[in-house]
């Protein structure tokens, strides 16, 4: 039997208190896994759709049959992550996040996918800044598709240093380390944004907005979340 409450991990972080708590919810009846960053509650395992779909929906833009090379950005819970590894084309997934301790928790096997990620050959978690890495030309790359779960939406933002991100140049280095025909994900927990839509088109081939619905038991209705979908080329820019 699950305690009612338990507290897995605490730490102390230059972002503020970081904590993963296990809880039981005494109406569905399952254990909640919940990360708590200062008083922001960051993701919870009652709400994982939107996080999956964002791999799914990612990875069903790519017209490839196989030997895809994926980066995810942050790891979170490992829901993103685990329905990347579910497609049976990936043929590598690098996984970086930001926390060290988030990383920490998943090689303790404290959170429910923790042992398929830590075991599966095809998956690398790495320890550093997303949008350091992803603006390096030397970070990674090429790869296929880049799915990021990281900050509350384009607009609402974990930490100010994120905001280059999310420009024109910011999204040109971006696309920079994907193959012609690449994919962007991006998750979000607003409503789709028009204006970010508007300056996807400008940096990607085409770009689009997908409504994720799904049950809130905790309020007792259909919530969304928003993901964020846009591609390279099929080319390379000046191939005829």
């Amino acid at each position: 039997m699950s305690m009612r409450f338990a507290e897995l991990a605490f730490r102390q972080t230059p972002m503020g208190d970081l904590s993963l708590r296990r809880r039981r919810d005494p109406m569905l009846k399952i254990d909640v896994y919940e990360v708590k960053l200062g008083d922001e509650f960051l993701m919870s395992s009652l709400f994982t759709v939107a996080e999956i779909a964002l791999a799914r929906l990612g990875l069903a833009e790519l017209d490839a049959d196989g030997d895809l090379d994926v980066v995810v950005g942050g790891l979170g819970l490992g829901y993103t992550a685990d329905a990347v590894l579910a497609d049976p084309r990936v043929r590598s997934l690098l996984v970086v996040d930001a926390l060290e301790e988030v990383i920490s928790w998943h090689r303790q096997r404290l959170l429910p996918f923790a042992e398929a990620l830590v075991t599966d050959p095809r998956c690398r978690l790495l320890h550093a800044d997303f949008f350091a890495l992803s603006a390096d030309p030397e970070g990674y790359g090429p790869v296929h598709a880049v799915l990021a779960d990281i900050d509350h939406s384009p607009r609402h933002l974990l930490h100010p240093g994120h905001a280059d991100f999310y420009t024109p140049d910011g999204l040109r280095r971006l696309s920079g380390r994907l193959h012609p025909g690449g994919v962007f994900g991006l998750w979000s927990n607003d409503p789709p944004d028009e204006s970010f839509t508007a300056l996807l088109r400008e940096v990607f081939a085409t770009a689009r907005a997908e409504v994720v619905a799904f049950d809130n038991p905790l309020q007792g209705r259909l919530s969304t979340n928003t993901v964020y979908l846009a591609r390279t080329p099929t080319e390379p820019a000046g191939s005829s």
